[in-house]
């Protein structure tokens, strides 16, 4: 660890080789982070390419993903109940389809509410317009053509040194402001660009390889493993404020920023013991060599990352499996526990009462139908696109705006990025995941209602 860019090759780098890593990390930044004006509003390419795809395939786009998640059921059965070697000894397929118990149930019920909806079969209230038909025919045709772009040009930002860069260029900044080692803005950047599973199993791959301690992994898989760009962007656009999008994100960077300063510093994560994991073996060297500047170094190994990739078929792979994962993933957990929350929201007083503490609160802050957006405070626990599935019929925009950026806040929803954290091997407990949930709405909601304020 000590000399990364030796381990790839002994040879200086070519102008080639420097080419390798500025033309791919150039494209990914212009495709995910450079806005422009289209139409009336400001966005980024790969959210304007996912809105022609969408437009253009409206109509079929939930009978392909209710196909997709059936097939999705199919695989993870014959993963459980067969262990076919096709599937197991393939690590992708196998992290794909080989789930445990729990999300084996949940991804059938997905599966069993899609083909309700599709074919308005059952009882009313799993498919009606407000509930199963809404992330059918709403959301999931937006999940899927983001996803689709997302995945695909994934790779240009992971893969070709953007990373090594940037973590190299933060490490002196990481320690003293959020008590971590410099790498851990390697998994907040995997998290931001790409997605956050991403960011907790790049954390609990480290965290057992003995590069971070049990704190440190709990900080950075509560804290750090953020939303991703893309995710953000289907909030964005399911509350119809697209145009909004750079005072959106500018406001969700502010209020994850004193998030994290604070968190690790309060319980539950600082009584974290700053031990490492019994079965460690090795810990990283962060250090810069002598002589050296760190832009310098992080261009070194930058370059020395760009060189690992020598063939395009496999970062088209990557791409590819990136899509896959999005695609069977996430949608059918999202069309389960969200026709079961959305039911619960349209159907019973739940949300209500769990809200109920947040409506004084929100009037205090003089944030408009308090009441409608107390509840999407807490449901956001669930599935962090619940609380814009709900809010997205709230009138005032400025409402809309609050919900949109605290859903993207919160960071523990269950569907995904908690469900993982509970599997992996960090040192996270349910019980701390609801305290830090809780802790993130409270400490950035003041935030985001006073930029609410400035902007509207």
């Amino acid at each position: 660890m000590k000399n990364q860019v030796t381990t790839h090759s002994n040879k200086p780098p070519t102008s080639s080789d420097y080419l390798k890593f500025i033309i791919p990390s150039f494209i990914g930044i212009l495709l995910f982070m450079i806005p422009f004006s289209y139409g009336d509003s400001v966005t980024i390419p790969v959210a304007m390419l996912a809105k022609w795809v969408q437009g253009q395939f409206e109509s079929v786009l939930p009978i392909v993903m209710t196909v997709i998640i059936i097939l999705t059921v199919i695989g993870s059965l014959i993963a459980r109940l067969f262990s076919p070697s096709i599937i197991m000894d393939k690590p992708f397929l196998k992290n794909l389809f080989y789930v445990s118990p729990i999300w084996l149930i949940a991804r059938f019920l997905g599966m069993v509410f899609a083909i309700m909806t599709l074919y308005q079969i059952g009882p009313e209230w799993i498919w009606s317009e407000d509930t199963g038909g809404l992330l059918l025919f709403d959301l999931i045709p937006v999940l899927f053509s983001v996803f689709l772009f997302a995945g695909l040009f994934l790779p240009l930002l992971l893969n070709f040194g953007l990373l090594e860069l940037f973590g190299t260029l933060l490490t002196r900044l990481m320690r003293p402001i959020f008590t971590l080692p410099g790498r851990s803005s390697i998994d907040c950047l995997a998290s931001w660009l790409g997605d956050g599973t991403i960011g907790v199993l790049l954390t609990n791959k480290q965290y057992e390889e003995g590069y971070y301690t049990k704190r440190e992994a709990a900080v950075i898989g509560t804290t750090f493993s953020v939303v991703s760009i893309t995710f953000s962007i289907v909030v964005i656009q399911q509350m119809k404020l697209e145009h909004l999008f750079l005072p959106y994100y500018l406001t969700i960077v502010l209020a994850g920023f004193v998030c994290a300063l604070v968190l690790p510093r309060i319980p539950p994560l600082s009584r974290k013991p700053d031990t490492f994991y019994e079965k460690a073996t090795s810990q990283a060297d962060e250090s810069i060599p002598a002589h050296t500047s760190a832009f310098a170094w992080g261009i070194q190994q930058a370059v020395a990352k760009a060189k690992t990739n020598t063939r395009f078929s496999q970062v088209a792979k990557g791409g590819v499996q990136n899509v896959l994962d999005m695609w069977m993933g996430v949608v059918p957990i999202v069309m389960a526990l969200g026709t079961v929350a959305l039911v619960l929201a349209e159907y019973t007083q739940l949300f209500v009462i769990l809200g109920a503490p947040f409506v004084p609160l929100l009037q205090l802050m003089q944030v408009p139908e308090a009441a409608l957006a107390a509840q999407t405070m807490v449901i956001g626990f669930a599935d962090m696109f619940l609380p814009a599935i709900i809010g997205s019929g709230i009138e005032s925009d400025f409402t809309r705006f609050v919900i949109a950026c605290v859903s993207v806040t919160q960071l523990i929803y269950m569907s995904e990025v908690g469900g993982l954290l509970l599997a992996s091997k960090l040192p996270v407990r349910f019980l701390d995941l609801v305290i830090i949930f809780l802790l993130r709405t409270l400490i950035s909601l003041p935030i985001i209602v006073l930029m609410a304020h400035l902007i509207f």
